[in-house]
């Protein structure tokens, strides 16, 4: 149809009205579309559940990928559990609306860690508590409390507003445990413990930091959450995936998986912060884990989590197969039968934490450690 117009204007008395006139009627047309059903959307994710029909042999398969997690972290590398000694070294009370104490407890049997503890006043029974994991900062606990840096990272201080219990532990290679090196620099940890890793290190840390709150007559045992942002924010999901204490757990750019990462190797770094240690000269050889986050996240079911990223945090191509990976996870929370514990909000703020990031997330906290303050009603005439 569109080759005889243009034949047609190639022999009209105005040659080159007719053929623009021809173009633009051809702009104005109006595409065809016909209706469809949805098409499957598959990506490299679904091996997640590939051969798995059934929560039956999903549950047989998780037993699976917990093991792989384990060793993963080399989490048999772990020093016994000490007692923890709670040591209560400040408390200030803030503004009226909660104490804030500068706590210190025992993580091996010659190396205590720090933490601010906030715990809201007033408290007539048994609160619900929240682990609040900071990032790559040298004075990340004074962050997570409000007291230096960024006011949008003080969870420690909005939270316990909102009537939470928080602890907010230090990284054990920040605050008072800066290594002589510097801050983040686990050279020194390597040498101590040279077959664990940082990660089953600090998973193992945060998970003391859970035995501090349930030792607290303030604390609900049954109600505790976590949160992080950055190296807190991936932090989270591991603590999570680890102690099923957590019930509610969210993370906030997290940083990026194994698979379809050029910079997967900066997890295993020969300099630093080194993540995995152990992993590195599989990676440099371009072989992957036997388990990737979407695996290690799907432990987490059925609790609730929540993962916030932004699409243009970092390398874009990247962030959106973190889309895709999600929208796998969910098929796992949807065999188990909780779709509404799994959720992920995808924004353009790069690597932040901006307001409809911390309203989500604390919202999140709200919807499943204190739903009754979510509740609504009908106004009475």
């Amino acid at each position: 149809m569109f080759d005889r117009l243009i034949r047609r204007c190639l022999f009209s008395a105005a040659p080159l009205l007719c053929l623009i006139g021809t173009l633009h009627a051809a702009e104005d047309a109006s595409p065809v579309r016909k209706r469809s059903d949805p098409p499957a959307i598959h990506s490299s994710w679904d091996d997640l559940l590939d051969g798995i029909k059934t929560p039956e042999q999903w549950l047989a398969h998780k037993k699976i990928l917990r093991q792989r997690y384990l060793e993963l972290l080399r989490d048999d590398q772990k020093p016994d559990k000490p007692t923890l000694d709670l040591q209560v070294h400040e408390t200030v009370e803030v503004d009226g609306k909660y104490i804030r104490k500068l706590i210190s407890y025992n993580v091996e049997a010659d190396e205590r860690a720090h933490a601010y503890l906030a715990i809201p006043l007033g408290l007539s029974e048994p609160s619900a508590a929240i682990v609040a994991l900071h990032g790559t900062f040298a004075q990340g606990m004074k962050r997570a409390a409000g007291l230096v840096d960024d006011p949008d990272k003080a969870y420690l201080d909005h939270l316990a507003r909102r009537g939470y219990v928080v602890i907010a532990p230090e990284h054990f290679v920040s605050g008072k445990r800066i290594p002589a090196k510097g801050s983040y620099e686990t050279e020194a940890f390597h040498k101590k413990h040279p077959e664990w890793t940082a990660v089953g290190k600090f998973t193992y840390e945060h998970s003391i930091a859970v035995d501090v709150l349930q030792s607290l007559p303030e604390v609900d045992d049954d109600r505790i959450g976590a949160l992080g942002h950055s190296l807190g924010g991936h932090g989270t999901f591991f603590l999570a995936a680890y102690d099923e204490r957590i019930k509610v757990a969210a993370c906030n750019c997290g940083a990026s998986f194994f698979r379809h990462n050029p910079g997967v190797e900066h997890w295993s770094r020969d300099h630093w912060y080194v993540y995995f240690k152990h992993l590195r000269p599989e990676l440099l050889n371009g072989n992957l884990p036997p388990i990737d986050f979407h695996e290690i996240i799907a432990l987490i079911a059925p609790r609730a989590f929540l993962d916030v990223s932004g699409l243009n945090d970092g390398s874009p191509p990247i962030q959106r197969q973190r889309v895709l990976m999600n929208l796998k996870i969910m098929e796992v929370f949807e065999l188990e039968g909780v779709p509404q514990n799994f959720g992920f909000y995808v924004h353009g703020q790069k690597h932040s934490v901006e307001h409809a990031s911390r309203a989500l997330i604390y919202a999140w906290m709200d919807s499943h450690l204190r739903p009754e303050i979510t509740t609504t009603h009908l106004v009475q005439e």
